[in-house]
């Protein structure tokens, strides 16, 4: 890795506003939320609902690849982020609060146009979550947004796979490539979710093989990528796919392939599974921050599954403990 770089991680992903909040499942009937699930609502919804909970809410930066960003800080690394926020309130909590994590962002905001983008956590009294989410200015991350400066001055480029549904979005993508190969940096993507690979799975492939260096997935997303229902056929599949891809494997722990060789570690222990949101972008958050630090691919897997542990061990996204102590914990020079 180039060690003159200023940053070690340029996140590119949908910038949004989690906002949490602790409500009966009558509010949950009034409102036609179906418990337990994640709903795309548009803009007139989204303020309804923001109006019912904003006192009640807890807000701070979300987003798959913004979730990552603040993981690596949080490990003591040096990320940045683009994203698009609108300039509104929530556009201001957004950049605050990524801000203060520790994460570079300098991105504009979008004018005049959609308010930014949030989801909206439902905590039932069982602790089932139900999502509802506007992805408003988000969804206008273009080409121009791409800042070829901050590429040039970071080792890793890291791209979330939600982004590549909107043709916008989907040509900043390919630009921030471009320019990352220009600039000889590293590539990489999360799959996102399988579903998502389904709708693009001729693209994404494409974009893979032709783009990428490390590509991030969970099981169901690398067999659907390959259209199969066996996970050691798309895991042979991988050998030629690209540099590396890493297969998180939830309880089974995880799997890097790199050609013809094959890591794997087992989960990390924890006493309870509290809440799955974020694993995958944690587990990519410590698996970036090893490879910008040049270690040896092993330690990058152990780093992304105690990330990824902490996270699952309470709510939310955003690490309760000093990852960066638990690393110099658990893992021994």
């Amino acid at each position: 890795m180039n060690a003159l770089t200023r940053f070690d991680v340029v996140a590119i992903g949908n910038a949004m506003v989690d906002v949490l909040a602790n409500m009966d499942d009558d509010f949950l009937a009034q409102h036609n939320m179906p418990k337990g699930m994640m709903t795309l609502i548009d803009a007139d919804l989204a303020e309804k609902i923001y109006g019912h909970i904003a006192q009640n809410g807890v807000e701070c930066s979300g987003g798959s690849a913004a979730n990552t960003a603040v993981g690596i800080a949080a490990m003591g690394g040096k990320p940045a982020f683009i994203g698009k926020v609108a300039d509104d309130r929530l556009g201001e909590v957004f950049r605050e609060d990524i801000t203060k994590s520790g994460v570079h962002f300098t991105t504009p905001c979008l004018e005049n146009e959609r308010p930014t983008a949030r989801c909206m956590v439902i905590v039932s009294p069982d602790a089932q979550r139900t999502m509802n989410t506007y992805l408003g200015a988000c969804s206008k991350l273009s080409r121009k947004d791409i800042d070829e400066e901050l590429i040039r001055q970071t080792k890793i480029v890291y791209m979330e796979g939600y982004l590549w549904d909107r043709p916008e979005a989907k040509d900043a993508l390919a630009y921030a490539v471009e320019l990352a190969h220009k600039h000889h940096r590293k590539v990489s993507l999360s799959l996102s979710d399988p579903f998502c690979v389904n709708r693009h799975r001729d693209s994404f492939l494409q974009l893979i093989k032709n783009g990428i260096d490390i590509l991030f997935c969970n099981e169901d997303e690398i067999k659907a990528l390959f259209g199969t229902d066996n996970a050691e056929d798309a895991f042979e599949k991988c050998k030629t796919l690209c540099e590396t891809v890493v297969v998180t494997r939830g309880a089974k722990g995880a799997v890097a392939i790199c050609g013809e060789t094959r890591y794997e570690i087992p989960a990390e222990p924890i006493n309870r599974v509290i809440d799955t949101t974020g694993a995958g972008d944690l587990f990519a958050a410590g698996y970036l921050t090893g490879l910008s630090q040049n270690r040896p691919v092993s330690e990058c897997l152990q780093m992304g599954a105690l990330a990824a542990a902490e996270i699952i061990s309470h709510y939310g996204a955003r690490p309760e403990t000093p990852l960066c102590d638990l690393i110099a914990e658990k893992i021994k020079p």
